[in-house]
């Protein structure tokens, strides 16, 4: 079973897409001239998947926040040795991630490849809930909900996605909340598993010293054939007005931390790799690392060398974002905003788009080296419906009128600003 390869000839690589006979999607990126390899397991399933209907189904379900992310913690258990000591007693490093839109489970290691990618496929395909794992696991998550809720750029982030969301469950805390998580049944959790990690729906990635061939086989042992669900899910509607253009909190902080945040027009479920790629110049071109603005700001101790600029975006949305400390994060925003203002009357000088362009380019470039990167990568893309090599190919192909075109959607009027502040002495 060869599959289709998909390759850069500006790179020089190459990875395999491969449609196992059980369902799944397996990726392979070989590269014999590293040791040890990284494998991440993925659904398309994360804490925005609150609300479904399979296809055989009337109604639609509708699940507790946080459900998503519970689950991913109690995939790692069985009935005999949880998956994190099978992963010690081989030496690899394991984890796993719920966000917005996905859940992945990895390893990494240098050695013992074939058994390691056994365990990874084995403990995600068996669940095991019984009613005294999920309560014992309510408390586990319950200190993890109220660390999160003790995190000042946790709370900085959230806080900023409730003041542009009126109802896109990318509003709700990836982990739910004590109240939420106490709904959650073993029932419920097989539903959830039932519906979203059926092979149809999930892709496999490995990078590393591992050749097609070993890991299809280490499929063949493990996986059974599934027959794909079929479900929808709810999105529900979406004003284009933010929900409130300022939030505070006053959490203890040394420093008053701000984001801010501009609300883009509904999205698709697919995201576009031309508009982030754009959007990623223009957050750079205004106040990027290598932006005039920054470092004026940075010269008038306004901000420090945590600001940073951040495209947030996944399944269903998008939000251009600009991050940091200051003493007055006001006038930070007003310099923002004046900055946009200035490149909207005067455009992007040839030199600016090129320096950025060039620049990012180089990042993504890079990336390539990181093999703990290439398996996310290959994930990510997969699940956004492009190849690894899309947003290459696209920085080179992206022109100043694709960016300048992005300076519509960063309207001072439709955006939202968090900030989080110490007590007043």
């Amino acid at each position: 079973m060869e599959g289709k390869c998909i390759r850069s000839e500006l790179l020089g690589e190459q990875y395999y897409e491969i449609k196992h006979q059980s369902g799944l999607t397996v990726l392979v990126m070989e590269q014999p001239q590293c040791t040890g390899a990284f494998a991440m397991f993925g659904t398309r399933y994360g804490s925005v998947d609150t609300c479904f209907k399979l296809e055989s189904d009337d109604d639609y379900t509708s699940v507790p926040e946080g459900i998503a992310h519970y689950l991913e913690h109690k995939l790692f258990e069985s009935e005999e040795l949880d998956a994190f000591e099978r992963f010690a007693q081989t030496g690899a490093s394991a984890n796993a991630f719920t966000s917005f839109d996905k859940t992945c489970y990895l390893f990494q290691c240098a050695d013992r490849v074939e058994e390691n990618l056994e365990i990874l496929l084995d403990f995600v395909k068996h669940p095991y809930f019984t009613k005294e794992t999920v309560q014992k696991e309510q408390g586990i998550i319950g200190q993890e909900i109220r660390m999160y809720q003790d995190n000042p750029d946790w709370a900085l982030g959230f806080n900023l996605y409730r003041a542009v969301y009126h109802k896109n469950p990318v509003r709700i805390d990836i982990a739910g909340t004590i109240e939420s998580i106490a709904q959650i049944t073993p029932e419920l959790l097989y539903a959830c598993y039932r519906t979203f990690y059926n092979n149809s729906n999930m892709v496999l990635a490995v990078a590393g010293n591992l050749t097609r061939a070993q890991v299809l086989a280490v499929c063949d042992k493990v996986l059974q054939k599934e027959e794909p669900v079929r479900f929808e899910q709810i999105v529900p509607e979406e004003p284009d007005t933010v929900a409130q253009p300022y939030t505070e909190a006053i959490m203890p902080v040394d420093l008053p931390k701000f984001e801010l945040g501009f609300k883009q027009p509904a999205q698709p479920i697919l995201r576009d790799c031309k508009e982030r790629v754009s959007m990623d110049i223009l957050l750079e071109i205004i106040a990027g690392k290598l932006s005039p603005l920054y470092h004026e700001l940075l010269e008038q101790g306004l901000v420090n060398p945590s600001f940073y600029v951040y495209y947030f975006t996944g399944r269903g949305f998008a939000l251009p974002t600009f991050v940091g400390e200051s003493s007055d994060p006001e006038r930070v925003r007003a310099a923002i905003l004046a900055r946009i203002e200035e490149l909207r009357q005067n455009g992007i000088t040839d030199e600016d788009f090129a320096l950025t362009r060039k620049s990012l380019y180089g990042q993504e470039l890079r990336a390539f080296n990181d093999m703990d990167d290439l398996a996310y990568q290959l994930v990510d893309s997969y699940f956004s419906e492009e190849t690894m090599f899309s947003a290459l190919a696209t920085y080179r192909e992206v022109t100043k009128g694709d960016v300048e075109a992005m300076l519509d959607r960063l309207q001072a009027d439709n955006s939202s600003f968090s900030v989080v502040k110490g007590e007043t002495k």
